[in-house]
């Protein structure tokens, strides 16, 4: 089924699928920083940032990148190891 006549459909049921679609993309903001939902579901990263905010998401110190590299000089303490 095409998207546009499931859209039509649900619509003829009374169920505005703008307002849901929009819904659904803030409560995503809101469990997950807007950048992830961003890249996630194919929207600009302004367009999700600005939801974000509407929302009163809470990620706005999200740190965007690789967290999977420890900073240069970093050494980690107390592993336990010793």
């Amino acid at each position: 089924m095409h998207p546009d006549t499931l859209s039509a459909l649900v619509n003829d049921l009374g169920i505005p699928t703008i307002a849901s679609r929009v819904s659904a993309i803030r409560q995503h903001v809101l469990e997950m920083p807007a950048p992830v939902v961003a890249d996630a579901l194919g929207y600009h990263q302004v367009t999700t940032a600005k939801l974000a905010a509407q929302a009163g998401g809470t990620w706005s110190r999200y740190a965007s990148g690789d967290h999977t590299r420890s900073p240069v000089g970093w050494v980690p303490q107390g592993t336990g190891n010793s």
